[in-house]
């Protein structure tokens, strides 16, 4: 009985097999978010970058978080004047880090929308009325 593969073929099998799975390792190695070693050893992300704080004074409100980048947020919330100004730090070495400034704007009619983007169960203008017709009852009913 002969043998299905050569003699002389079945290192080439096996070369092929194990590249197979050396290439299904680094795929999966990839997708669960975990780097190679050696790569990214410059950048350091925070060990919870899910957290942030906050803390407000009389006219100010700051909020800090961290984006999907790894750099540090600050949202500042003018309370009197009703603006809105987004900051975002990197850190690193003195040529890789920096600061700038994302964006601002007035808020003020922003706050004044009744909803926007708006993906709840009952609109705003509904539960009004609701509340107008029977009062906090009318939050148990669904639609």
């Amino acid at each position: 009985m002969t043998s299905l593969i050569e003699p002389r073929t079945a290192p080439a099998w096996i070369l092929a097999g194990g590249l197979a799975l050396l290439s299904l390792g680094l795929v999966a190695e990839s997708q669960s978010g975990q780097n190679p070693p050696n790569q990214d050893q410059n950048r350091t992300l925070p060990a919870a970058p899910a957290y942030g704080t906050a803390d407000s004074n009389g006219s100010m409100i700051a909020v800090t978080g961290v984006d999907v980048t790894g750099g540090s947020l600050l949202f500042l919330i003018d309370t009197q004047t009703r603006h809105l100004s987004v900051y975002q730090a990197q850190g690193g070495t003195s040529s890789t880090s920096n600061l700038r400034w994302v964006g601002g704007r007035n808020i003020d009619l922003d706050l004044q929308v009744d909803g926007f983007n708006d993906k709840s169960e009952i609109s705003y203008k509904e539960l009004a009325r609701r509340f107008a017709e029977g009062g906090a009852g009318a939050v148990s009913e669904k639609d």
